[in-house]
């Protein structure tokens, strides 16, 4: 006979119950002291359940771009949305596509709603763009005559250039003292774009205009100014006539420009709007790879970083180094979004190393805002909200009622069926399922506050379906007991024996009911993800449960009287389970021997 392998416990061995029930009362206890220390004492409610808000966008044309909303476009824009509230610390949003150009976005209550309504339809569109021109956000006063007006001097500042005046003619006739024509010189340098061809002056007319170009006249002729490209032109004169202190011209401004292309834009220093004239975009959003809003611990303010691609850092080195070499204000960039200015620093060196900050009297909600947007991208497309309508919880409510009253029902039919059947291990299961109901309550507590869980009604019908993927497993060992004693075991070594047999059966159970719930959950989206979470979180309690609680606590009350002697309300009674006796303390395992006769005896 071989002898037994060292360290292999016995199949009837004991166990140490003791400590897999002080594990779980630990883990109760802590559960409970982390719910009550965060404040956060009850689950956090979905949409269905707690109410909220729900913001229809409708997909807007752009110019030149006829077939950009399709559906591509569509799926890309709900995942950047989805990604960007969960961003704000929410869960159980939903974020589906309605037809072929609306978007519907419901958030559940506690998120504030002027925050999620800028997060969801904002665009997000990032450029850095080399400033040309600026000047306050108010169009220029009419021109003064020529006679009394008087050549502007530019600043030195960073935020002094050039001022616009009035009266700038497209045509570009204006004089050469009027600022409208200092600044059409300014912009075809900066644009580099070529002016318009004119015949050559003859010597006369060449040694009138250094006259004029020497000693400025009033009367000078409008002829002496230099040419000024047409699309310059225009753009200067839109420039001038721009007010960016109305809502309606700031919305208007830069709709339609291509990246490559300069623009004209809006944006605040402090309280005081101003306007831009900027070059071609160098440095794009897709540049970044990652932002984030922080606070400057030297200055005192908020702030975003960013960190450049490879690819995007070398981008932003040489747009720097070149605009280093300018005067103020081309030796700034503008951090432009969504056409608007939000920073416009100046740049004395060439910025390597792939980082940059964006500053502009950030709050902290607007800072981590902005981060939040630039890290999960841009959207594809423009949006406009259709609607912003408010949820109210008095549906769900009442569905969540007849949920809960059909749940207490099933679990009432549950309990009546074990006490009938089982009996006194029918306290067993019961005490079993109130350990878990702890467990999952206090965990979806947390979750609620750590990951933004919210419970909403199919993950409380998950949480039904647990109770009867959990009174499984107590069935499964309770009938495997119940094998061992009609076999002629008595109780204690028939827990022990029993329990390798359930364990195994349990767990294969178990694992094909998480399987399915993890499936469920990375091929859903919305509303079933949250039955599939659940159903998922039960499964792994439910293991957890029987192994460290029903099984411990089975092995102890094996040792008592009550079920040990196989009391007729113990539901181990030996007789009504068809026992023969004498009980047998061990299995026989050679041949049973035949009957002798009494005769021959």
């Amino acid at each position: 006979m071989a002898a037994p392998k060292k360290g292999r416990r016995p199949t009837g061995a004991q166990g140490r119950p003791g400590r897999a029930l002080a594990i779980i009362l630990i883990a109760m206890v802590a559960l409970t002291a982390g719910m009550f220390l965060t404040k956060q004492t009850t689950p956090r409610l979905g949409i269905d359940l707690a109410g909220g808000t729900s913001i229809t966008l409708k997909a807007k044309s752009e110019p030149g771009k006829p077939d950009a909303i399709n559906e591509t476009n569509m799926n890309t824009a709900v995942g950047i949305i989805d990604r960007r509230v969960n961003g704000l610390g929410v869960s159980e949003a939903e974020v589906q596509t309605q037809g072929r150009d609306h978007i519907i976005v419901n958030i559940p209550k506690g998120v504030n709603e002027q925050q999620a309504r800028e997060q969801v339809g904002t665009t997000a569109q990032l450029y850095f763009r080399p400033v040309l021109a600026f000047a306050d956000g108010a169009p220029a006063a009419p021109e003064p005559k020529p006679s009394t007006s008087a050549s502007p001097t530019p600043s030195a500042s960073g935020s002094g250039a050039p001022k616009a005046e009035g009266g700038a003619k497209p045509s570009g006739q204006a004089t050469p003292s009027s600022s409208a024509t200092s600044q059409g010189r300014v912009l075809s340098e900066a644009l580099k774009a070529p002016s318009t061809p004119t015949p050559s002056p003859s010597a006369s007319e060449s040694k009138k205009a250094d006259d004029n170009k020497a000693t400025p006249s009033a009367s000078a002729p409008a002829p002496s100014a230099p040419p000024v490209d047409p699309a310059v032109a225009d753009l200067q004169a839109r420039f001038v006539a721009l007010d960016c202190t109305k809502e309606d011209q700031r919305a208007a401004v830069g709709k339609g420009a291509r990246p490559e292309d300069p623009v004209l834009a809006c944006g605040q220093r402090g309280d005081v709007w101003g306007k831009w004239v900027l070059g071609p975009a160098q440095v794009n959003g897709q540049d970044v790879k990652d932002a984030k809003g922080v606070i400057d611990p030297q200055r005192g303010m908020w702030i975003v970083t960013m960190q450049f691609t490879d690819k995007g850092a070398d981008k932003f080195a040489k747009i720097t180094g070149e605009l280093a070499t300018k005067q103020s204000p081309q030796n700034q960039f503008a951090i432009v979004l969504d056409g608007k200015v939000i920073s416009d620093p100046s740049v004395s060196q060439a910025l390597t190393g792939g980082n940059a900050e964006i500053s502009g009297g950030f709050t902290q909600q607007s800072a981590q805002d902005l981060g939040n947007m630039l890290s999960y991208g841009a959207l594809p497309l423009s949006f406009s909200e259709d609607s912003v309508t408010t949820v109210t919880a008095a549906l769900g409510g009442e569905q969540l009622k007849a949920g809960l009253i059909a749940g207490a029902i099933g679990l009432i039919l549950v309990v009546i069926y074990l006490l009938v059947y089982y009996r006194g291990l029918a306290f067993i299961a019961i005490v079993s399922l109130m350990v878990s109901a702890i467990l999952t309550y206090t965990i979806m507590s947390l979750l609620g506050k750590g990951i933004g869980f919210a419970l909403n009604l199919p993950a409380v019908c998950g949480a039904i379906v647990a109770i009867g993927i959990t009174a499984d497993s107590f069935i499964v060992y309770f009938e495997r007991i119940r094998d061992e004693i009609r076999e002629g075991r008595t109780l204690r070594p028939a827990v022990e024996r029993a329990w390798p047999r359930a364990r195994r059966t349990i767990l294969v159970s178990d694992f094909v009911s998480f399987l399915a719930a993890a499936v469920l959950f990375i091929v859903t989206v919305g509303k079933v993800q949250g039955f599939a979470f659940t159903l998922g979180l039960t499964t792994l309690l439910d293991v957890v449960v029987v192994f460290l609680f029903t099984k411990p606590i089975m092995t102890l009350l094996a040792r008592t009287k009550f079920f040990s002697s196989g009391h007729p309300w113990s539901g181990l009674d030996p007789e009504r389970l068809g026992a023969k006796p004498p009980l047998r303390r061990s299995r026989r395992t050679g041949p049973v021997p035949a009957p002798v006769d009494a005769k021959e005896a």
